[in-house]
């Protein structure tokens, strides 16, 4: 999509975790708030397919927080998207996700946080939940040394510590990697959780106080000067990447579904729309009576059962995009958007909530988990994102399911589960609609977001 571009990379560290939970957001976001106290711009990244963690991400450095995926996007992609959202930063930090070495698979670095680390050559800064620990530490932070030794493990930070006598005392028990700081254990100031995860970092519930305690903690309780000559170890110069070409004259208007029921979008699928022609309109599901006047509309996932009652009472955008289907204009939605589109959302409450009802079936929630992991798909026949045969990759996590099963429409996605290797039939199209539980990652092919950018093209000059 664009040029080759070698410009040197910015410092980077890379925080990553001994397991899931051990408190990688929380110390993404302190050390973000202790540098930009001493007047460094952050760029902050995101491993893996997550979409709340990058929202704390967003909050603390005021700025957009991008996902990095060794699996869904691919070396070059990665390196590339990187580069062009660390451009203007003086530091770099991206959160790992789950453990250092966990992957798409059990034997394999693929889709892992060390993967990524390996590719932008970036110092590891390993987070150790240290409660309840002493001597053992050492054990801990030199197996994951000698694991791999292709690997730069250069730092060590200490997690949910008992007091600074404690910190210090691991401080002596491990001398190599160093640790250089860590965090008091302080329940009282943790991120608020549900079932996805962490709650998407929103004013209410994650005031700037919050952000502001846990740069002052990182301040007092890290070696901060340490931690930023260890990022500027990192090589400057490293291979070229492939860059995004800059943005085109507009080509289309693409409504973009943005509120609090729906605003999970990796920020590098919207940056390549812009690039390739695409004016992004936001629009709201919940508060907005009319959509806005665009040629596509982009509807991703979210949290619409926790809206489900407002949506529902919305009945003007239900009928507006009812309307707009119906004019066979381009319509994606992705997890949280395809359930807007079925007949209706039942809570777990047993209450059922109408909504748009393109897709002939009820999105029912449930208490256990439906879905989760890497899936690759190949569409069966042409739609809105290309012809027959597209393929590309993506990640579902999802506790709902639709039942009953959608009849007498098209399932056009052949999906192939990452684990295990197995298929089935998804991907719901009804006319100008695709909808489908997977939250693509359009890094995977390229060819997908310039088929429905040329989708939506299409239906600007059909419809004037």
């Amino acid at each position: 999509m664009g040029a080759e571009n070698d410009s040197p990379l910015v410092p980077r560290l890379v925080l990553a975790g001994t397991a899931s939970g051990v408190g990688k957001t929380t110390t993404t976001v302190a050390l973000t708030r202790a540098l930009q106290a001493v007047g460094m711009r952050v760029a902050v990244f995101k491993c893996g397919p997550d979409y709340l963690d990058p929202t704390y991400h967003a909050r603390a450095s005021r700025s957009v927080s991008q996902n990095l995926d060794g699996w869904m996007m691919g070396k070059d992609a990665v390196r590339a998207t990187f580069a062009r959202a660390s451009r203007d930063a003086d530091i770099a930090l991206v959160e790992g996700v789950m453990g250092l070495y966990d992957g798409a698979g059990p034997t394999g670095e693929e889709g892992s946080t060390a993967e990524i680390a390996k590719w932008l050559e970036a110092p590891v800064v390993l987070v150790v939940d240290a409660s309840g620990m002493a001597r053992s530490i050492a054990a801990v932070a030199q197996g994951f040394v000698a694991f791999d030794p292709a690997l730069q493990i250069g730092a060590v930070l200490a997690n949910r510590v008992g007091s600074a006598g404690h910190l210090d005392l691991l401080r002596r028990a491990l001398k190599s990697p160093p640790i250089l700081g860590g965090f008091p254990r302080d329940e009282e100031h943790c991120f608020p959780e549900r079932h996805l995860g962490l709650f998407t970092a929103d004013d209410e519930r994650v005031p700037e106080s919050l952000l502001d305690h846990w740069g002052a903690t990182a301040t007092s309780w890290c070696a901060i000067d340490a931690l930023v000559k260890l990022a500027r170890s990192a090589p400057a110069n490293v291979a070229p990447f492939e860059e995004l070409a800059e943005k085109v004259k507009v080509r289309c208007r693409i409504g973009l579904a943005r509120d609090e029921a729906f605003h999970f979008y990796y920020a590098d699928n919207l940056a390549r729309l812009e690039a390739l022609g695409a004016e992004l309109v936001p629009f709201s599901p919940l508060r907005d009576a009319t959509l806005p006047d665009v040629d596509g509309l982009y509807i991703g996932g979210g949290y619409p059962e926790a809206h489900a009652g407002g949506l529902a009472a919305n009945t003007a955008m239900r009928d507006a995009v009812r309307a707009f289907a119906s004019r066979n204009a381009p319509v994606y939605a992705e997890c949280g958007g395809l359930m807007y589109l079925t007949s209706a959302i039942v809570t777990l409450d047993g209450v059922r909530h109408p909504m748009v009802g393109l897709v002939p079936s009820e999105a029912r929630m449930c208490a256990k988990l439906q879905a989760l992991g890497y899936v690759e798909v190949e569409t069966q026949t042409r739609t809105i994102l290309g012809g027959a045969g597209s393929r590309f990759r993506g990640h579902q996590f999802r506790y709902s399911d639709l039942s009953p099963a959608p009849e007498g429409i098209d399932r056009v996605y052949s999906l192939r589960r990452r684990r295990g290797g197995d298929t089935s039939l998804e991907g719901y199209r009804v006319g100008s609609v695709l909808a489908s539980y997977v939250h693509a990652h359009w890094a995977s092919n390229p060819r997908i977001p310039e088929a429905f950018v040329e989708s939506c093209a299409r239906a600007r000059v059909e419809r004037r």
